[in-house]
């Protein structure tokens, strides 16, 4: 034996399993075999076809939520774990290999901001960005989603996005969920402006109903990521290509918003649905629109229709932000006076400065709705 296998240029472990082979069942036995064991090759007969079928049902899932979805199909089976999955459609030619990516580098925390382990904890808001549907008219759609849950509150074509037409929807999303802690989003208009603590009106509002505003950075859509990323699913899935007209593409939206709160399923939240996750907020909508209290020796600050409060016989500017709103002043000297908008420091007005409101500093890499501590914090009714 050992001479011919040198002669044949094999091992004597190849020579004599060829020979038990023979001794077993003659010559046939001495075919070539698969590489691979019997039972992988049943495994993908039986799966394979399902898995073209899930596939076909779901272009935008992947290997993982394809397996999510076979499991959810064929309940008391197994189905192939998420690689041997991704690698049956690559050899189909089904999907393609990303290329690597270079790693990001490290995260940069924002100081006070929420993290928003809980339902409602933190919303986050965005307007997605206008396209043209097939009739030439301009969509821009606002979303709202659940920063915990990933639960899409809303997507909704708001017109030219300014507050007139974003603050009715959001008052909607309050009376239908609830209020959450934190509104998250980005520092443009018509959120946020270059006046006290950079809110707007719009934002304004929010915060006399009890909700925290917070700010990105500025030109840095990596701050509200999570948000971002839907977006690109949302883009992709419902504007390539638009629809015909308005109507057409809301509906669009609205499906859209089903299928992703009700089917497609989450690797953050374990492979499960955000509908399975999210529940209304306990902290419900008033009725009656919440008024500021200020203690008994404060002044009184009503600005006109142009933000300017009269003071020293001189106009000055506090915000465009605070238009007929109540705001309180707390003498700090004979030349300072401190304007709070509710437990809110905006800024502090000087005799001698006639420019207006110096706001409050805060670091660059803060959230801008934090309250300022008084001696006498004044309180909603």
């Amino acid at each position: 034996m050992t001479e011919l296998c040198r002669r044949h240029g094999i091992s004597r472990e190849c020579g004599y399993k060829w020979w038990r082979r023979f001794k077993s069942g003659g010559w046939p036995q001495l075919r070539n075999r698969a590489s691979q064991p019997g039972l992988a090759e049943k495994l993908r007969q039986r799966w394979w076809p399902r898995l073209q079928a899930a596939r076909r049902q779901e272009e935008d899932f992947g290997p993982k939520k394809l397996r999510w979805l076979l499991r959810q199909g064929h309940p008391r089976e197994r189905p192939p774990v998420a690689r041997t999955l991704a690698r049956w459609l690559v050899r189909a030619g089904l999907v393609r290999r990303c290329k690597r990516r270079a790693r990001p580098g490290p995260a940069v925390k924002l100081a006070g901001r929420l993290v928003g382990r809980c339902v409602n904890d933190v919303w986050t808001i965005d307007l997605k960005g206008s396209f043209c549907t097939a009739d030439g008219r301009r969509i821009n759609p606002l979303t709202v989603r659940d920063l915990a849950s990933r639960y899409v509150l809303c997507v909704q074509h708001v017109g030219s996005g300014g507050e007139a037409q974003i603050g009715p929807v959001l008052l909607a999303l309050f009376r239908r969920y609830g209020l959450p802690r934190v509104l998250r989003m980005d520092n443009g208009s018509p959120f946020g402006t270059f006046g006290p603590r950079g809110w707007s009106r719009l934002s304004a509002s929010w915060v006399k109903l009890g909700i925290r505003v917070e700010y990105g950075r500025p030109r840095c859509p990596q701050d509200n990521a999570e948000h971002e990323q839907m977006h690109r699913v949302l883009k992709r899935l419902t504007t390539r290509p638009a629809s015909l007209h308005a109507q057409a593409q809301q509906r669009r939206f609205a499906r859209w918003r089903q299928w992703y709160n009700h089917d497609r399923p989450h690797e953050s939240l374990g492979m499960h649905v955000p509908a399975s996750r999210y529940r209304r907020s306990p902290r419900r909508l008033t009725k009656r629109a919440p008024r500021w209290r200020y203690p008994a020796l404060w002044t009184r600050l009503y600005p006109d229709a142009k933000g300017r409060w009269a003071w020293r016989k001189r106009e000055r500017q506090i915000g465009r932000a605070f238009i007929h709103e109540e705001l309180g002043g707390k003498n700090l000297s004979a030349e300072v006076l401190a304007v709070y908008f509710g437990p809110h420091l905006l800024g502090t007005l000087h005799a001698k400065d006639q420019a207006g409101l110096r706001p409050v500093q805060w670091r660059q890499n803060a959230v801008t709705g934090g309250a300022a501590p008084l001696p006498t914090p004044p309180q909603s009714k």
